[in-house]
């Protein structure tokens, strides 16, 4: 992969719903920053031209025949890169929020000193970060990444960012335990890697303007998401996760898993 480290075969997983007049400018500038990695879209039951427009851009395109939400469209492409063996798997917003430059630093955090399985690419990282937030969303983001930063043992202050990259490690737990239900995956999924064991650690990241498109969260629903993901932080935390990971994470056990073939 040019500009990141050479042994990773990596799969570029980006989540789609109604995202027709974002997805081929999101496809073009990931194929122009890293043009050997793969790339597949999960259409999360989109009802417009997302998927069409996917394709026409040269991306592998998995339909869903429903919206699952994103903790549902990323369990089936973490599914997807354990069946066909990647090394690294990315998740990158369809809106253009997330900036693929970052991309080769956070991939080469996977083979740093601290041998990370999974690094989020994190706003608030640094004192000039421009992104603000503030009232009861600064007071749940702030709640949260202080839980996950003790659970995790390291310093987390973004952990509802889904800019992130895995390594197989956290590829093989997350293919059949990353959360589905749309509480708040972002946050559950580093409950269950930190549970699992796995090297949690953070890439400071500048985060963009939708390019297309109206965002889901208004930013009463996005405060009502933040104090949701709490709830599911609280119930994450109180599963018997290290019992339930030992079964079901191994290749074998995903032999018949219902991604299937997807076509260009």
């Amino acid at each position: 992969m040019s500009g990141g480290p050479s042994r990773h075969r990596v799969l570029i997983i980006v989540p789609a719903w109604n995202e027709q007049d974002a997805i081929t400018g999101t496809i073009r500038e990931i194929r122009a920053v890293v043009p050997d990695a793969d790339l597949l879209v999960i259409d999360d039951g989109s009802v417009d031209r997302t998927a069409q427009r996917a394709r026409e851009a040269g991306a592998t395109v998995c339909p869903l025949p429903f919206n699952l939400g994103v903790g549902g469209a990323m369990r089936t492409g973490y599914r997807y890169a354990l069946r066909h063996g990647y090394d690294a798997a990315v998740q990158i917003d369809a809106d253009g929020q997330h900036d693929p430059r970052y991309l080769a630093r956070l991939l080469e955090r996977l083979d740093g000193h601290d041998k990370a399985d999974i690094v989020v690419g994190a706003r608030f990282a640094t004192p000039d970060d421009p992104y603000k937030v503030r009232g009861p969303r600064r007071w749940a983001m702030v709640l949260l990444a202080w839980v996950l930063s003790r659970l995790a043992h390291t310093r987390l202050t973004d952990v509802t960012s889904g800019f992130r990259v895995s390594n197989r490690r956290a590829i093989s737990v997350f293919a059949t335990h990353y959360p589905a239900e749309y509480l708040g995956d972002t946050v559950e999924s580093l409950v269950i890697a930190a549970r699992a064991g796995l090297v949690i650690t953070q890439e400071p990241v500048t985060m963009r303007a939708r390019v297309a498109g109206r965002a889901s969260h208004s930013p009463i629903k996005a405060t009502v998401y933040l104090f949701r993901a709490i709830v599911a932080l609280l119930l994450a935390l109180v599963r018997d996760w290290p019992s339930q990971l030992e079964e079901g994470t191994s290749e074998e056990a995903l032999v018949d898993i219902a991604t299937g073939e997807v076509g260009r």
